[in-house]
């Protein structure tokens, strides 16, 4: 209690609000970038800032209302429109793509991965993007931790320690793994088949443009390119809302923060992104710098629930079992 109470508490959770906002800001502001670039590509709209700021301040009104809503509600519909649309194109690209190339790739990239596992976690890379791409995602995912287990925990109330294991620490990365190799697969099928068809489009590191060769190289190639762009846009706003209402509940201590204080927290959070995305190039890569920055003080916060988390998942399991049997063994007596 001293320590959560005291000066250490104070600073933990300093740290983990600077570290969870410098990561919530780094998706907004690419967001603004990518659907500019395909609002320009698809319909012809000017790809700049104007576009941007519209695009980042249509996302903003998106996932507050959305916060200030609720878990049960906003944020609970947006995650599953987002679930449905998102094995909608998962099923189409499978099918409609290189099924067989893409098949073939999940299952042998996910048994390099399970193989080489402890040697590529540790793996930086010694020059080039590799290196730091690495340290920047290490960066970014950490500094999501104390927040992300707090929305993990508010939202999985009266679930096993089991199935809350089984679905975030096993299920989600397998979807995630095998979303990832649908579309880079896809990706990868199309450039061997038509060399230059995406690696044309990614020169210069041009992510947007990238997905967009991928998108237009399927049946109704249009079509979906829209439907990737609204669905990359409700994945960051389910981003947003959820570390939008964590942020709210760790500033005022309270399940139900009151509305103005998510509103403030939504809002400067798309102002930051707008400043960044304002500057330049260089104001993106200053980002990331400071995510990574911030991501050490919040490494060390996550060190106690390291070594402690068996021992609280033990004591989860004794008394959840002691939950179940309780109301049988009060109706033997009975």
């Amino acid at each position: 209690d001293k320590a959560i109470n005291g000066p250490i508490g104070i600073i933990a959770d300093a740290s983990c609000i600077i570290a969870v906002v410098a990561g919530t800001v780094g998706p907004i502001g690419f967001l603004g970038l990518q659907v500019s670039y395909g609002l320009d590509n698809l319909f012809g709209i000017a790809d700049g800032l104007g576009t941007q700021i519209i695009v980042i301040g249509a996302l903003v009104a998106l996932y507050t209302a959305s916060a200030i809503s609720g878990v049960n509600r906003g944020i609970k519909i947006l995650s599953q429109f987002n679930i449905i649309l998102g094995f909608a194109l998962l099923g189409f690209i499978l099918v409609a793509g290189p099924t067989l190339f893409i098949i073939e790739g999940f299952f042998g990239g996910l048994g390099t991965y399970v193989s080489n596992f402890v040697p590529m976690a540790l793996y930086r890379g010694d020059s080039g993007w590799l290196g730091w791409w690495t340290v920047f995602f290490w960066g970014w995912f950490l500094g999501y931790g104390p927040l992300m287990a707090m929305f993990i925990s508010r939202v999985s109330r009266g679930r096993s320690a089991r199935g809350i294991i089984l679905m975030v620490a096993i299920a989600a990365p397998l979807v995630t793994n095998f979303w990832f190799t649908i579309v880079g697969g896809s990706g990868i099928a199309f450039e061997l088949a038509n060399p230059g068809s995406v690696s044309a489009a990614f020169e210069g590191f041009n992510l947007p443009a990238a997905l967009l060769a991928i998108t237009n190289q399927l049946p109704a190639g249009f079509v979906v390119s829209v439907l990737f762009l609204i669905l990359t846009t409700v994945f960051v706003a389910t981003t947003g809302d959820s570390m939008t209402y964590v942020l709210s509940v760790a500033m005022s201590n309270d399940d139900h923060p009151a509305t103005p204080v998510r509103v403030f927290w939504g809002v400067a959070m798309g102002l930051m992104a707008v400043i960044l995305i304002s500057i330049g190039s260089g104001g993106i890569s200053k980002l990331q710098s400071f995510i990574v920055v911030t991501a050490v003080p919040v490494s060390v916060v996550l060190l106690p629930s390291l070594w402690d988390a068996f021992r609280i998942v033990r004591k989860l399991h004794v008394e959840q079992s002691a939950a179940v049997l309780q109301p049988v063994a009060s109706g033997e007596r009975d």
